[in-house]
């Protein structure tokens, strides 16, 4: 009885622990984070002007969000998913923390497509066709993040959500999680400081958007991307958006009820692959005369948009809007790559080069708006940022002082811009961005093995394959053609389109950014693929 006694005491501790009152000024927060969702997928004006791109898709809600918000026009995040949710969650740069690609739902087991040598056939820009294994997998973090020390290939972190429920927030997840594989303890959203988690695991994709097939949990269909928690919703019409959006406002009873202040992550599933309709949608879409996959799209997009929208009046109705603070950004660039959207491959991010996966700005230039009631000032600010930056930025929304971490936190508070003042990150910041994998069994010459570094107008693409090929290639023609290759100069403010490599005309300024880009990987002992013909790491910029 005593064992018993005991146990029932334990499964009420962290109820408990979640139910301590905060200071009522505290501000609410919701963070609504969208998947795949690319920089001009809304009529939300993020550039210097609204491109063809932005007016395919109705997004009222995300409209009338803007006209609220400070809108960063130079928001950025990580190629792919998980670096850009752990970044968010330990406050650190990819690189940093040696989770560059996302990851397996199976623990150990790299999810790159990165094979022991590979790269074989077509090279990257250069037209040639190259004979032999270049590159093989670099040694990352395949495991993810992990609260607890000692987990292998993992990074080792306070999370951001534990520091806001110390603080006495109600904490919760709902949708995508996709910080760790599973059999580890970064896999479990309690694990990180949630009071509550609904469909979090380590599946990074649905396995499907429809309730009528139970969201993947069917006999015949069900594998480790099946989404949980909605047993609710079986056999019914209700799209999967739709469903964690009920679930999100239902968890909110409990904290405004009770007075207490609430963290809520809202990470949507859409608009990830499977690319399949959300029916209430696309129909139109479909009248309007797109193919089956971009109608597909948008109707996922436009459920994202009701989705806030049900959020913001669910905020007025319950009296609540005007001390809750909306966070609404994206966790890569849109998915250019992928045929299921139809229309034409590599053209939807457009005037932004490339797209999910890749270090060109259509990759991780991503839509990004706060709102804070009282004192958000609205407009649109083009100081660059970075989603490693939300971490501390969310602790200063939240009051929460002189935290310290096991970890170095590599972002900055931005909340000084979201308030319009002048104290905020230095538009000179260095911005890193990582990627030395190969994402997809096929060739993606704009996608795989990239680094960049922005800093202010300027940005640098490193070309690792290059770099590689230029202290391996068999004659020294070939060497110093690779070498020409491997570095690419952007003036972003003039060419946000990435098509004028200016590295040739300004080679004081490449050298420039070679090395702050090179220091910054030393400094954080960033992973690089191995050189097959040397057994080496590959060279990082300043080093060919």
């Amino acid at each position: 009885m005593k064992i018993k006694h005991l146990a029932g005491l334990s499964a009420l501790l962290p109820l408990a622990a979640c139910s301590q009152k905060a200071p009522q000024q505290q501000p609410n927060i919701i963070f609504f984070l969208v998947d795949d969702f690319g920089w001009v997928d809304s009529s939300v004006q993020y550039g210097d002007e609204l491109y063809p791109n932005n007016l395919r898709f109705n997004t009222p809600n995300m409209q009338r969000l803007s006209e609220r918000s400070t809108v960063f026009g130079n928001a950025y995040a990580c190629a792919v998913s998980t670096p850009t949710r752990t970044s968010i969650m330990t406050g650190m740069n990819a690189a940093h923390t040696r989770i560059t690609n996302w990851t397996s739902a199976v623990r150990d087991t790299p999810s790159d497509a990165t094979g022991g040598g590979f790269w074989m056939a077509e090279h990257s820009g250069s037209g040639d066709a190259l004979a032999g294994d270049v590159l093989s997998r670099p040694d990352w973090n395949i495991n993810g993040i992990s609260p607890v020390p000692g987990v292998p290939h993992t990074q080792y972190a306070n999370s951001l959500v534990q520091y806001l429920k110390d603080a006495g927030y109600f904490t919760i997840h709902v949708g995508k999680a996709h910080w760790a594989s599973a059999g580890t303890p970064g896999v479990n959203a309690y694990n990180h400081g949630f009071c509550v988690n609904i469909a979090g695991t380590m599946a990074g994709m649905p396995r499907d958007y429809s309730g009528l097939k139970n969201y993947g949990n069917t006999k015949e269909r069900w594998n480790d991307f099946a989404v949980q928690n909605l047993t609710e919703y079986y056999g019914t019409e209700t799209h999967l958006t739709e469903a964690l959006t009920k679930e999100a406002l239902k968890t909110l009873d409990y904290p405004i009820k009770h007075g207490q202040p609430f963290y809520l992550y809202l990470a949507s599933y859409a608009t990830h692959t499977p690319i399949q309709p959300d029916e209430r949608f696309a129909q139109k879409y479909r009248d309007a005369g797109m193919d089956e996959g971009q109608a597909a799209y948008a109707s996922l997009v436009e459920g994202v948009d009701v989705s806030l929208g049900e959020v913001l009046d669910f905020l007025d109705e319950k009296g609540i809007a005007d001390n809750t603070v909306i966070i609404f950004m994206t966790d890569n660039g849109g998915n250019s790559e992928n045929i299921q959207k139809g229309g034409i491959p590599h053209t939807q991010n457009k005037p932004l080069r490339e797209g999910k996966g890749s270090n060109y700005e259509g990759g991780i230039r991503v839509p990004l708006m706060i709102y804070y009631p009282g004192k958000t000032k609205a407009w649109k600010c083009d100081v660059p940022v970075i989603c490693e930056d939300m971490f501390p930025t969310i602790l200063d929304i939240a009051g929460i002082r002189g935290w310290k971490a096991v970890q170095d936190v590599d972002g900055q508070s931005i909340l000084p811009l979201v308030i319009g003042g002048r104290e905020g990150p230095s538009p000179e910041r260095p911005l890193v961005f990582h990627y030395p994998h190969k994402w997809k069994p096929y060739d993606l010459e704009d996608i795989d093995f990239l680094s960049a570094v922005r800093v202010g107008e300027w940005k640098l693409v490193y070309r690792i394959i290059d770099g590689a090929l230029a202290v391996s290639a068999g004659s020294e023609e070939e060497r110093a053609a690779a070498r020409e290759r491997a570095l690419e100069l952007y003036n972003l403010s003039a060419d946000i389109g990435e098509e004028n490599n200016l590295a040739s005309e300004y080679p004081e300024k490449t050298a420039e950014l070679a090395r702050v880009l090179s220091e910054r990987l030393r400094a954080w002992d960033a992973v690089m693929p191995v050189v097959v013909a040397t057994g080496k790491p590959a060279p990082l910029p300043d080093e060919i």
